[in-house]
């Protein structure tokens, strides 16, 4: 009998202990509501809240995202949950802005929260929805090189040079900045040719650039193409025959 006692006793003092709990959130919740309207006036940028303890720091900055949230103010949301430190938040705001397609700001807010699994989400759907660039900014944001090449691929097939550049000379892949820069070259985009074969290291490439560049009399182009060559005797002869 007693030890029911005991145990009946131990569980009201559970159910006393968890309405006190609900009862202070509850009270804490409508200080905070109340506080909202004046934050919102004086602006997340022109708060001092250092006052206060981080869990109160925590829920002033989360109810005042919420209200930015709802109001549609989705950057200020932005700013007073990454004070808070709530990362559930910011991945709530990150859904709205992939609801609105604004995938910039999608991507960006995902990787504040340092949410791998939506970023490769994200970046999947840009990818089969033909948005290189989007699909570009969430692959290097999680550093998947495998995607990355996969896209750069892509790039190259659909004469997307510039996107194909930032892929590879942000995972430094030398083959990958030879082969965009050959195909570069069959199109006569010798400045991104010249770009990628100065970055690939590859010298050799570069003096066959400065020279169908001059064949078809791009002489500035073949000077820069020579010059980082290291080809002193086509840079001098260019400078004695084509430059007063």
């Amino acid at each position: 009998m007693e030890d029911n006692d005991k145990i009946i006793k131990r569980m009201v003092m559970d159910i006393v202990e968890q309405n006190e709990e609900l009862i202070q959130q509850r009270d804490t919740a409508e200080k905070f509501s109340k506080m909202v309207p004046s934050l919102l006036k004086k602006g997340v940028d022109n708060l001092n809240l250092s006052m206060f303890n981080p869990e109160l720091k925590f829920h002033i900055l989360s109810a005042l995202g919420e209200e930015y949230r709802r109001k549609g103010n989705l950057n200020d949301a932005v700013k007073s949950f990454i004070l808070a430190g709530n990362k559930n938040k910011l991945n709530e705001v990150a859904e709205d802005y992939e609801r609105l397609m604004q995938f910039d700001n999608c991507i960006e807010v995902y990787k504040l929260a340092n949410n791998k699994d939506k970023l490769m989400e994200i970046g999947k759907k840009c990818l089969t929805d033909g948005r290189l660039g989007h699909a570009i900014k969430a692959f290097i944001a999680i550093g998947d090189t495998s995607k990355l090449v996969e896209v750069g691929d892509q790039c190259i097939s659909r004469y997307r040079f510039d996107y194909a550049f930032e892929i590879f000379s942000t995972i430094k892949d030398a083959e990958k900045l030879v082969q965009l820069g050959d195909k570069c070259v069959d199109e006569k985009e010798y400045d991104y040719a010249i770009k990628a074969f100065e970055l690939a290291g590859d010298k050799e490439k570069l003096s066959a650039v400065g020279d169908t560049c001059l064949k078809e009399e791009h002489v500035s182009r073949a000077l820069t193409a020579y010059g980082l060559a290291g080809n002193s005797t086509m840079v001098e002869f260019i400078k004695e025959n084509f430059h007063n």
